[in-house]
């Protein structure tokens, strides 16, 4: 039996999806997220163009190619963290569809997460360069998360396609009763014919 609150709506017991990825992604904590990405792919930028390049400068042959190999997973990670949220922030603004991000997005393909390099190698670099990895890693993981959400909220929504049985029936009126009008008002006031 269902019940009903106060305002008449449904109970939270009636399986109503709440969009909670299309809440999240429009709200400040999305917002919040966006200025944490952008302020970590500056950070990095600082860090591989300053004090990064002193600190690789003095690493030996092994760990000098695990600097150059984890500060390229690392780039790579953050300029695709920052093209997803660009992009969600443009359909925050209205410029894009849903839909255009999506396609946009799937022209971005995350790289895996997982670090090739043993943790020997590892342990050798130096600490702001594993520090700024992991805060990529864990700003990974949520937009990711955010990600999956918006998807399957995206898929959950009507097509917009036609369905060709109504699209038949409606055929058929139209035939029976002539034009289907449209219930809104064109620009003068009056209804306006379907085409």
């Amino acid at each position: 039996m269902s019940r009903e609150s106060n305002t008449g709506s449904p109970s939270s017991g009636d399986n109503v999806t709440i969009p909670f990825g299309h809440k999240y992604a429009e709200s400040d904590k999305f917002s919040a997220v966006f200025q944490e990405g952008m302020a970590l792919v500056e950070a990095t930028a600082a860090y591989l163009d300053g004090d990064g390049r002193k600190e690789a400068k003095n690493l030996d042959g092994p760990a000098s190619l695990a600097y150059a190999s984890e500060s390229m997973r690392l780039t790579t990670r953050l300029m695709q963290l920052a093209s997803w949220l660009l992009i969600r922030r443009a359909v925050n603004e209205g410029e894009m569809t849903p839909e255009q991000a999506f396609e946009e997005q799937n022209k971005v393909k995350f790289q895996p997460t997982s670090s090739k390099l043993d943790e020997e190698a590892y342990a050798q670099l130096p600490l702001q360069l594993k520090e700024l990895n992991q805060a990529s890693l864990h700003l990974h993981r949520r937009v990711m998360a955010l990600d999956r959400m918006l998807r399957a909220e995206l898929e959950k929504e009507p097509s917009g396609e036609s369905n060709p049985a109504i699209e038949e029936q409606l055929s058929r009126l139209s035939d029976a009763f002539g034009p289907i009008v449209d219930i809104q008002p064109d620009k003068k006031g009056g209804p306006k014919e379907s085409a």
